[in-house]
């Protein structure tokens, strides 16, 4: 089978497999996808009796903590249709593959466990974990769990909201150049750049990658001006039915309040249709997972490595 290096321009020939698919990783969302797709990681894709097939390789400067051999599948994807353990041993030893990643936990629970494990070994891939959330509770943010949320949106409300120093916008073509110069911005503040296979670099070219593609690959994108400048901005997707993801959030931290005042208006204003929101992984940064923590996630769907036995 022929894998072709998945690029900005295969978007639409993407899209229709992952349609009707159900899995609650933000992987199995085709812009996301085709963002994180960048040197460290690169994305494969090819298609044959009407399956999606998605190959991946990380380069050996990997920092992932799962320490797995790099070469892998992703599950499979057909509209309306899920592969069985047997279909997935066949399918990579026909292709060359001894390994999948990525298989989300929620969809191991819908199969015959003796059937998945005499065919593969399972290990857990830490640092892959996302975080879900109900996206009511991210936009009401209701009860004791979520004072200090609702404090600090009303400091940041009383301090630059009420003043007028505040715009909130939908990111237009107009708007990319800005917020590139914010993410520069950003990155420097938090040494994107001292290591280019680190978490942050990698996510930093992802973000490039969304920002120039807005429209092409259907992302969703929130800014805010502070003061007539771009300080924060919040750009996700649709992730299957009933979920979306927010794969990139950026705020300067030194205004207070702001985090919190933009992933609230994210929750509003790009995906109050959506039950669930899908914020993605925690990288195995402590500080990123004590501020998802803090949102108090209804669930955190495990990552898996299958292997063929």
């Amino acid at each position: 089978m022929n894998f072709k290096p998945v690029a900005v321009d295969d978007y639409q020939i993407l899209k229709p497999f992952f349609s009707g698919h159900p899995y609650s990783l933000c992987v199995y969302s085709p812009a996301s996808l085709i963002a994180w797709s960048f040197r460290s990681f690169k994305a494969y894709y090819a298609i044959e009796e009407g399956k999606l097939f998605i190959a991946g390789e990380m380069e050996d400067g990997d920092t992932m903590p799962h320490r797995v051999p790099n070469r892998h599948l992703l599950l499979p994807l057909a509209q309306e249709r899920i592969s069985s353990p047997a279909e997935l041993h066949r399918y990579a030893e026909r292709m060359g593959f001894e390994r999948y990643w990525c298989v989300p936990a929620d969809y191991m629970e819908t199969l015959d466990r003796s059937e998945l494990e005499a065919l593969f070994v399972m290990e857990e891939q830490k640092g892959y974990e996302d975080y879900i959330y109900l996206t009511e509770d991210l936009i009401h943010l209701k009860g004791n769990k979520y004072s200090k949320k609702r404090n600090l949106i009303n400091q940041f409300t009383r301090e630059y909201l009420r003043r007028g120093r505040v715009e909130v916008e939908e990111i237009l073509a107009k708007d990319v150049a800005e917020c590139l110069q914010f993410l520069d911005i950003w990155c420097e503040q938090h040494d994107c750049d001292a290591d280019p296979e680190s978490d942050l670099a990698c996510e930093k070219n992802a973000v490039i990658t969304a920002l120039e593609n807005m429209e092409q690959l259907e992302w969703k994108g929130l800014l805010i001006r502070v003061d007539g400048r771009v300080s924060a901005f919040g750009i996700g997707a649709r992730l299957n039915e009933t979920t979306a993801t927010l794969n990139f959030e950026k705020a300067d931290s030194e205004i207070k309040g702001l985090y919190q005042f933009l992933d609230n208006e994210c929750a509003k204003r790009l995906f109050r249709q959506f039950r669930y929101l899908n914020k993605e992984s925690d990288m195995n940064l402590p500080n990123l997972a004590e501020s998802k923590q803090s949102y108090n996630p209804i669930l955190r769907i495990k990552s898996y490595v299958l292997t063929l036995r």
